[in-house]
């Protein structure tokens, strides 16, 4: 049974950011103020979140540059990790390198071998200020280095290289959504 309200009840669906964008490709500023316009930006994320069927999304993917991420996210033993995170920091990614698909709501309908590792300690803050840490093994790992990724200025795309990357920017050039 859920104690607590759902995440994203009170929030709005906004539209997506894509590919191309520029606010997916700068680093996100800091967040200096927690107050109720941050709880509403967080009710925002996880509704559009849920809306796009995702499993984490970053703030400047709703083109608002600010270093917040959401997560409902399952690891490797489908335990469910449901949270965010305000100001993060990564400050553990270690264990092995997997090559595993990973796909981009900001880049809807499209996926690529991407490599991670499958462990990750991401240090923040919640949308009160609280300092809170969240570790990560297998796909929620990925998940998050993904999210942090986007709040560095980056997108799974840059991971890529060779042929990887050239199908995947070709892919993407084709897409309805970029038409």
């Amino acid at each position: 049974m859920r104690h607590g309200p759902i995440p994203g009840a009170h929030g709005r669906v906004r539209p997506l950011t894509l590919l191309g964008d520029d606010v997916l490709h700068a680093p996100c500023e800091e967040v200096t103020d927690f107050g109720p316009e941050l709880a509403a930006l967080v009710e925002d994320l996880f509704a559009t979140m849920y809306a796009a069927q995702g499993v984490g999304l970053a703030a400047n993917q709703i083109g608002v540059p600010l270093r917040v991420f959401v997560h409902d996210c399952p690891d490797d033993e489908e335990v469910r990790h449901v949270g965010h995170v305000v100001n993060p920091t990564l400050v553990e990614k270690d264990g092995v390198v997997l090559r595993g698909t990973e796909g981009c709501l900001s880049l809807p309908g499209l996926e690529a071998g991407t490599e991670r590792h499958d462990h990750a300690v991401i240090e923040g803050y919640t949308v009160r200020g609280e300092p809170i840490t969240v570790h990560g093994t297998g796909f929620f790992a990925r998940c998050l280095q993904h999210e942090y990724d986007h709040l560095e200025g980056r997108i799974y795309a840059d991971r890529l290289s060779g042929w990887r990357h050239r199908r995947l920017m070709r892919q993407a050039s084709r897409a309805s959504w970029r038409r």
